[in-house]
């Protein structure tokens, strides 16, 4: 079993969820997104449990 990457980049995110990464920057500035971690050279990391939880967050009951 292949061990996933604990900190994702944009555009794993977006390949992940295949959305643009327009998308993913208008969820963010609308507060809608994962948690990020921007580093100090301005690039932003998603970590996996963050993804993972938010996944989870936007499940609906059926």
């Amino acid at each position: 079993m292949a061990t996933q990457r604990q900190h994702l980049t944009v555009a794993d995110v977006c390949a992940e969820l295949s959305i643009s990464r327009r998308t993913f920057y208008e969820w963010r500035a609308k507060k809608r997104a994962p948690r990020c971690i921007k580093l100090p050279n301005g690039d932003i990391r998603i970590r996996r449990i963050d993804l993972d939880d938010w996944l989870g967050s936007c499940e609906e009951a059926a």
